[in-house]
């Protein structure tokens, strides 16, 4: 054990004095244990901002800031001596207004740094602003940027007295109405304020001694036997409680995720929670420790001895395709499951007399989530004697249902809570960790605290599903699509977790486009990488970029322009989708009517900025994507009249960042205009199974739909009971005095508007709506290096009536960033090199352009809940397509492989100059697509009733 040493410090004007190891603890550390829980610990190491303090003047990040390091009487500034709710600083007033505020985990750091810049620049230039905060590594992963350098501009101009406060905050419209306006997010305030409780926050201020401490003992190994699990030289360790291994559940200790399909070759119940037997890959958890302090359980984790037998690792669907390949799961086989779509006459025929026919195999990568709060979780019993666990879940009550038979409970037995998260985009509808606490909680009988590091996190968590693609398309002399045939398969990596992702290539292959002959095929393949699980836009962007590139090549061997060929083969009033799917809406010639414009000025800059050394080049792509999760999608919320006369919404509405509660609050308030309340009038209680009724998961760009539908019927409900025969409402006491409920349940659900695939040809209307948009990206290649940058983006979506602009545009610049770093940076491969946010590839703000253009087609919906639908996946579904062709419009270079690090554009560059072709070999996936069509043909994947 180190010394102990006293310090005096000056903290926000107040000098306090701590106690502290100088050599252990470091600013970050010792500024939260003074409660001061602003200062949020991401990444641990320096690489986020998330921790960013004021000390003696400069922008510092706290959790890599040895005490030893901090002088004597410093001066220390956090979130919390910037402003207060009451008496808001103008930074923290921009960041509610500008839509600043997303998941709110990287919110004060943000804000502290940009307080930094204005005491040093009073009057910054766009450029500054993104240079500081590149400067001092503050790192956002929900929001594009655009909005936080729009905030610190908008900050700076009240604090050189051009504006007042008064001028910045949001003006409610006269007509009182806040749908479809920027009206700001109730969480706002307490993120600006760093007043907000995450996960590791709320743990931390549990009283001293109360709950256990877990460390995770993580496979080193990607596929092994084992042979045995040794903790007792961890046991002795000081501190421990328990070391707790499979033998310690109380269940089945299986997490169960049923595929939901008859088709599938899987249960979906081969995940265990602990490592039993076998090692299915780098990450899986055979142990847990439990101990009074993090520090003791991290300790004793290192001590555990795993001991296994070294088995062969199938680290790509490639691999474990092959024909000698070992089934991975015993008695599963490594394909287990495949989805045809068939339509239309013979493609082979229509592929040897088109006129024009173009080809290409093209690979997508293992994207990380990479947000910037690592998995944290909370057990113990509440007051009913419920297991509870406060969690980043997306879908709570999906994960009872999904663990509660692997710990040993029944749904009614287990409560599930959201923390406030630090965003998701899709890890979080994983119960694994979850399931972790849980088992721990019951194991030990007290509370216990669960708190992954950035490197612990990355290995444990699912990411997004790498695809392999095959694709033909044949058009005739005028352009217009024929035929198309493909082969796709996702690698579903360890688990086979929400493996319904494969019915996304049979829907969205060549969308939005008419296509009237098809054969294609679309499989889930096991391997011994991590599991994939929901991302963002869920299986639409492992499939775009052969879609769209293929276009740009069509368009480019039939000496036509890119969007004008798109133009020719968009869908138009009654064209149906590949599955036969007649749609509501058609607004695609709308949409690109709307980006001609802007493509020809984009052309116009990049000829004239294009240079030897740095080649420009622009490039587009279409997107689309689904609305619900399918076929008997079901929704519930609860609106309930107080005795003061305001009302209370009750819903599991999983706030993420995308909005969870403005989402609530704009559909509640427009829904009850009629009794005339003011949105703060509307209290929201959200994301507690214990009082909330099941919203379904916040995925699939369903809640906005689901939750908006299900309130409607709410809110009719309480005000018809509500309703006088005069017209007027009753108030509560009336309703009291009455006998008449105060409180109402609404329901949606999409039985009767859609309709399960028929899984031997792919045809049916599986979702209820659908979102459309194109994106054109404009970047520049250095040619000595490789390097693509991209200088713009522009996206044009149609998302319906939008309900909540501030979230939209937020949801809109975020899937434009990530797009980014989808196209040239992120990657998990090498699990010993991709441990971290900057080794995954993050994209910083100097990474996406500060030109991000957004636009809207608002086509109403007539099943959405006031013309609306969703908007979260759309914007992840094709930028990085976009990116991609703007990629070989600059410099030829045709991108088979993401994503397109610099060194992968060189070899292409290298390639054009000796004056060779770049071309993609087809890859083998398991089987011959036409045998395979044609025996699913002859011997149907199941029988159709």
């Amino acid at each position: 054990m180190g010394y102990l040493k006293k310090m005096f410090l000056n903290i926000n004007g107040v000098d306090r004095i701590l106690v502290c190891d100088p050599e252990k603890d470091n600013l970050a550390m010792v500024l939260r244990r003074l409660g001061l829980t602003g200062t949020k610990v991401g990444c641990g190491t320096g690489q986020c901002g998330a921790c960013s303090v004021i000390l003696d003047g400069k922008v510092t990040r706290a959790c890599v800031k040895k005490m030893k390091a901090v002088p004597e009487y410093a001066n220390i500034i956090t979130i919390e001596g910037i402003g207060t709710p009451q008496n808001l600083h103008p930074i923290q007033l921009a960041w509610i207004v500008y839509g600043g505020v997303q998941c709110g985990f990287c919110t004060p750091g943000f804000i502290v740094s940009a307080y930094g810049l204005l005491q040093e620049n009073l009057n910054p230039t766009r450029e500054e602003v993104r240079a500081w905060f590149q400067k001092h590594r503050n790192a956002c992963r929900c929001t594009g940027y655009k909005p936080l350098v729009d905030a610190t501009m908008a900050a700076a101009e009240v604090m050189r007295g051009e504006k007042t406060m008064a001028d910045l905050e949001f003006k409610l419209p006269e007509d009182g109405r806040i749908y479809n306006t920027h009206f700001p997010r109730p969480a706002a305030l307490s993120k600006v304020t760093g007043l907000c409780d995450f996960g590791a926050d709320i743990n931390d201020k549990l009283p001293d001694g109360y709950a256990l401490h877990l460390a995770v003992v993580q496979a080193g190994t990607s596929h092994a036997r084992v042979i045995s699990i040794d903790s007792a030289e961890a046991e002795k360790m000081p501190g421990v409680e328990k070391i707790i291994t499979y033998k310690d559940v109380k269940g089945t200790n299986r997490i169960v995720l049923p595929p939901g399909n008859p088709v599938a070759k899987t249960d979906g119940a081969e995940r265990p929670i602990l490592v039993e037997d076998t090692i299915f890959r780098y990450g899986d958890v055979c142990a847990l420790v439990a101990a009074d302090s993090r520090e003791h359980a991290r300790e004793a984790a290192k001590k555990v001895k795993v001991n296994y037998e070294q088995l062969p690792e199938y680290m790509n669907a490639l691999d474990s395709m092959a024909e000698d390949a070992m089934e991975i799961h015993k008695g599963t086989p490594n394909i287990y499951f495949e989805l045809p779509v068939i339509t239309g006459g013979d493609t082979e025929e229509i592929m040897e007399s088109a006129p024009y026919v173009v080809e290409g195999s093209f690979r997508t990568q293992r994207q990380p989530h990479l947000v910037l709060e690592p998995d944290v979780s909370l057990g113990y019993y509440d007051e009913e004697g419920r297991l509870t666990v406060h969690c980043k879940s997306l879908a709570l009550n999906a994960t009872l249902t999904a663990m509660c038979p692997g710990i040993g409970l029944k749904p009614d037995q287990v409560r599930l809570i959201e923390n406030p998260t630090g965003a998701s985009f899709g890890y979080a509808i994983s119960p694994s960790a979850t399931a972790l606490t849980a088992v721990a909680t019951i194991a030990t009988g007290r509370p216990c605290c669960l708190q992954f590091s950035y490197a612990e996190h990355n290995h444990f968590t699912g990411k997004r599903a790498p695809g392999f693609t095959n694709l033909k398309i044949a058009a005739d002399e005028e352009g217009k699509i024929q035929a198309i045939e493909f082969d796709v398969a996702y690698d579903k990596g360890s688990y086979s977790e929400v493996c319904r992702v494969i019915t996304k290539g049979i829907r969205f292959m060549c969308a939005p486009y008419v296509i009237p002959n098809a054969i294609g095929l679309s499989k889930a393949v096991c391997t011994n990488h991590c599991f994939t699980t929901s991302f963002r836009s869920f299986g639409s962007p492992q499939i775009f970029p052969a879609s769209e590139q293929l276009m740009d090549e069509l368009a480019e061997k039939m000496g036509m322009d890119p969007l004008e060929l798109r133009y020719k083969n968009v869908y138009r009033d009654g064209d149906k989708t590949i599955n036969g799917h007649t749609l509501d809406v058609y607004p695609m010639v709308e949409i690109l009517d709307r980006l001609r414009p802007k493509y020809k000025a984009a052309l116009e800059r990049a000829k004239a900025e294009d240079t030897p050394e740095k080649r420009r080049g622009v490039g587009i792509a279409c997107g689309m994507y689904n609305v619900t999760a399918g076929p008997n999608d079901h929704s519930e919320v609860a609106l309930e009249l107080n005795a003061d006369g305001t009302v209370t919404h009750f819903n599991t509405w999983e706030d993420q960042g995308q909005g969870g509660d403005i989402g609530t609050l704009v559909h509640t308030h427009e829904c009850l205009r009629p009794l005339g309340l003011t949105p703060d009038q509307i209290k929201l209680v959200q994301n507690d199974t214990a009082l909330c009724p099941a919203s379904g998961p916040a995925a699939g760009s369903r809640s906005n739909y689901m939750n908006g539908n299900a309130t409607i019927d709410a809110a009719n409900k309480l005000m018809a009971a509500m309703k006088k025969e005069d017209g007027s409402f009753r108030t509560y006491d009336e309703m009291v005095a009455e006998g008449i409920p105060t409180k109402y349940i609404g329901i949606a659900d999409t039985s009767g508007l859609t309709e399960d695939l028929n899984w031997n040809n792919g045809q049916g209307k599986h979702t209820a709506e659908f979102t459309y948009g194109v994106f054109m990206s404009e970047v520049e290649v250095d040619v000595a290096t490789g390097k693509t940058k991209v200088v713009g983006m522009t996206a044009i979506g149609d998302i319906g009536v939008v309900s909540s602009r501030q979230a939209a545009d937020g949801q809109a610049y975020g899937g434009l960033a990530q797009g980014i770093g989808l196209a040239l940076s992120e990657n998990y491969d090498d699990v010993q090199k991709h441990t971290s946010l900057v080794a995954c590839g993050l994209p910083f703000i100097e990474d996406v352009p500060d030109n991000l253009d957004i636009d809207y087609v608002e086509s109403y919906r007539p099943t959405g809940p006031h013309g609306s639908v969703g908007c979260a996946e759309l914007y992840l579904s094709a930028p990085h397509a976009a990116i991609l062709n703007a990629i070989h419009n600059a410099t030829g270079v045709r991108i088979y492989e993401l994503p397109a690090t610099p060194d992968r554009v060189k070899a292409g560059l290298d390639t054009l100059a000796r004056g060779e072709k770049i071309v993609s070999k087809k890859y083998y996936l398991g089987c011959d697509l036409h045998e395979r069509i044609e025996d699913i043909k002859r011997n149907p994947l199941i029988v159709l009733k």
